[in-house]
């Protein structure tokens, strides 16, 4: 007993530990992000003014507008650490999901008011006043924001932070913004013309863009997002390789935070295995997937017939029907009920999740007719299923 505290401990501890290094880079981020982007204003500012370039002077309060997002950032990483509570049982850890959030809306309302000034520039246009250390100091801030930009997204894929590749996406855009400003002082310096309001106007709709791009990512972990793929593999993977384990189904997880999340699975195991031994093994899973995983699994045990032979045939025969009804579909957790005067095969069918209602009704009914076909004492008690599961990327 003293061996199972120290050890759940240690892990404990480990948990922590890994908490606070994903705390110590968020900050480390932020703390550069604000400096960068103070930084880049004041030049930017000094710029735009002695230019008379609005597409300057939106860039710099986009510099701006980036700082305070990096404010926000910082906020929302420090609060995101704080341990679970009564509460909170899984964490505070969608705090970081909330300030990416705050950042996207921060990005879209400056690159409205952008949108608005450059349509204000074009209606009264204002002269240009070219200067060449005004390029040179435009082309230094955009290897600034390439740094930056670089910078969080190498943290952000270690640390798996959306708040970070939010502040990469966002250093993209600027770069491309800037330099479609420094575009617009050497068409002007060139040709005379004055293009300044519609490369405001493209700069704005950069940024907004962004902004919409960024609360997209981050409202999916928000509202609840289907499973990525490989994490769906290898939970399963994992469940499985266990002897004592037949298969599995039914996997959902859900994310509280970046390194935060719980799951739920059905593990299948031999209806003719001790309970308890089964028991035994199920929750000897949850312990390793808590540590090894780094993820709370709850199992649901599932037992399955393995060896009667008749109805292992009629399972068979079941899936091969509905695989020539729809490959996309599968089911699992049959079992047969013997009457009388009828068998009734249970069993739940999964469907996915994005068939409209007609499709969900019309397969399990096309179930019953064709194994009604195979024996007419046949009744089938379906219970349609879905898998939380995101299609692979092609």
């Amino acid at each position: 007993m003293t061996q199972f505290l120290i050890k759940h401990f240690i892990k404990d501890y480990e948990d922590v530990e890994k908490i606070s290094v994903r705390t110590a880079y968020g900050v480390l981020a932020s703390i550069v992000g604000i400096f960068c982007n103070v930084f880049l204003f004041a030049v930017k500012f000094t710029v735009g003014l002695i230019a008379h370039s609005v597409s300057v002077m939106a860039d710099a309060f986009n510099n701006l507008s980036d700082a305070g997002s990096s404010i926000i950032s910082f906020i929302g990483v420090k609060m995101a650490e704080k341990p679970a509570d009564r509460d909170h049982p899984f964490g505070h850890g969608r705090i970081e999901y909330i300030a990416a959030l705050v950042v996207s809306f921060i990005i879209l309302e400056v690159g409205f008011t952008f949108l608005k000034d450059s349509i204000g520039k074009i209606q009264s246009p204002e002269k240009l006043n070219f200067q060449m250390i005004s390029v040179i100091i435009l082309i230094l801030s955009i290897g600034v924001k390439l740094w930056l930009g670089l910078f969080n997204k190498r943290l952000g894929e270690r640390i798996n932070s959306k708040v970070m590749m939010a502040v990469f996406a966002d250093s993209m855009g600027d770069v491309i913004t800037t330099g479609a400003t420094i575009l617009s002082l050497i068409v002007f310096r060139i040709t005379g013309w004055n293009i300044d309001g519609v490369v405001g106007i493209g700069v704005a709709l950069v940024v907004m863009w962004a902004g919409v791009g960024i609360a997209k990512d981050t409202l999916e972990p928000l509202i609840g997002e289907a499973i990525d793929p490989q994490v769906y593999d290898q939970i399963k993977a994992f469940v499985e390789k266990y002897d004592g384990i037949e298969g599995t189904h039914d996997l959902i997880v859900h994310n509280y935070g970046p390194g935060r999340s719980m799951a739920s699975i059905h593990a299948e195991v031999p209806n003719d295995v001790d309970i308890e031994r089964s028991h035994e093994i199920i929750d000897r899973i949850e312990r390793d997937a808590k540590q090894t995983l780094g993820l709370f699994l709850v199992i649901h045990m599932d037992p399955v017939e393995m060896k009667d032979e008749k109805v292992l045939q009629i399972r068979r025969v079941a899936e091969q029907i509905l695989k020539e009804l729809d490959p996309a579909c599968s089911l699992h957790d049959f079992r047969i009920v013997h009457g009388t005067r009828q068998i009734n095969l249970v069993f739940d069918m999964v469907i996915p999740i994005d068939y409209d209602e007609d499709r969900r009704n019309e397969l399990p009914l096309l179930m019953m007719e064709r194994l009604k076909q195979v024996d007419h004492r046949y009744e089938c008690v379906i219970t349609v299923d879905y898998e939380f599961v995101a299609k692979a990327e092609v």
